[in-house]
């Protein structure tokens, strides 16, 4: 358990933990949004440096992504846990104007709420409590917070997976399922783009002439329904956007389709890129040709050996806590699978129980914040005792 110091100076702080939601929920951060994730990075590392942490912000990539690292352990030192998390919302700036932070009984509402404003501020309260119970200087902990997590971290990828090698776990702080249920799977994911190119023509007048992109599409389409419908449980093919034509006397000489991929296991990325890279050799239409882009560029999180004995370190914790946790497999990616990738135990969900992500009804359970503090505290404590 978590001893007596530690204990009510967590239980003694909810109302800290939602001024402190209140103040993040309304800095609009959507990823386009380079100073409103900033400024959520000054709010956090601010109080990261109150408790020994060196801050550094770090501006990734060509737009120059604000991504917040801290250590609070000498540089080059591997990390015990690594916390992982993105700053920025899927909510474009001005919707914390339309529907700022709102607390309705045991409920929190407004963007990024749970996705994952919460999640960065159960990390901050955990390392706040174990420096003040003198647990923090028996770990060395680095801090991951970027700001690209919800266009698919392209300019923070390699920024995370450089910390993660250097991790001997990770926590990820994402939200905690409805139910006190953590992830310890994730599907990979990607997409492809599919282009038609074929010859415009009178569609009333002499439609031979033309090639019809739009139709060579609609065999596409069909196609990879057909290997969606027949692939391995793991993956999934979904048709999203299509497109293509001007005007509705013109055959359409570009169409194209835009397509989301999920991918249970690493072995089934190599099928699907083969299937989608095949395409331009399978027309239908003639005097139509493809050219197909894209593929799976967030890998499948999978559960080692490593990740289960750590989640079974958790789940006794909780259990003499009076807690009921759960582990589940989910479909959606988080930066966590990155860091599953490269063979680093991580455990996702981290954050307090919310539901209902990218939704104008997303929502933090109050209830869940103090006891998932004190679990992942008392976890991180553990750590500390086997390294003694």
């Amino acid at each position: 358990m978590i001893k007596t110091a530690m204990q009510p100076f967590i239980t003694g702080r909810v109302g800290d933990f939602i001024d402190d939601l209140e103040t993040l929920v309304n800095i609009d951060s959507s990823s386009d949004n380079i100073p409103g994730i900033a400024a959520v990075a000054g709010f956090l590392g601010k109080r990261l440096e109150a408790i020994g942490f060196a801050v550094s912000l770090e501006r990734v990539g060509g737009r120059g992504v604000p991504c917040l690292h801290a250590r609070n352990g000498p540089e080059g030192r591997p990390f015990d846990i690594l916390f992982l998390g993105h700053m920025d919302t899927v909510f474009p700036t001005g919707e914390v104007d339309r529907r700022p932070f709102n607390t309705d009984g045991d409920r929190a509402t407004g963007p990024g709420v749970c996705d994952m404003k919460g999640g960065l501020l159960v990390a901050l309260h955990v390392l706040e409590a174990l420096s003040h119970a003198g647990v923090l200087n028996q770990l060395t902990i680095g801090v991951c917070f970027n700001g690209d997590e919800e266009v698919g971290s392209v300019s923070s990828r390699a920024w995370i997976e450089d910390h993660a090698r250097n991790s001997q776990r990770v926590f990820v702080f994402e939200p905690c399922r409805p139910g006190h249920r953590f992830v310890l799977q994730r599907k990979g994911g990607g997409g492809f783009t599919i282009k038609a190119i074929g010859r415009s023509a009178h569609a009333g007048v002499e439609p031979e002439k033309g090639a019809n992109a739009a139709v060579e599409i609609a065999h596409q389409v069909v196609a990879i329904q057909r290997f969606n419908n027949h692939a391995a449980a793991g993956i999934s093919a979904h048709v999203t956007v299509i497109g293509g034509g001007e005007k509705t006397n013109i055959i359409p000489d570009q169409a194209r389709a835009s397509v989301d991929i999920r991918v249970g296991r690493k072995s089934e990325v190599a099928p699907v890129e083969a299937f989608f890279k095949s395409l331009p050799e399978h027309t239908h239409v003639p005097g139509v040709t493809l050219s197909v882009s894209g593929g799976v560029n967030r890998p499948p999180m999978e559960a080692d050996d490593r990740t289960l004995e750590l989640w079974k370190v958790i789940k006794e914790k909780a259990a003499g806590m009076g807690m009921t946790i759960e582990s589940i497999a989910t479909g959606g990616c988080s930066d966590g699978n990155f860091s599953s990738a490269l063979g680093v135990p991580t455990i996702d969900g981290m954050g307090p129980v919310g539901g209902n992500a990218h939704g104008q009804d997303e929502y933090v359970e109050l209830g869940s914040v103090i006891p998932q503090i004190q679990l992942i505290a008392s976890v991180c404590k553990v750590i500390a005792q086997e390294k003694a």
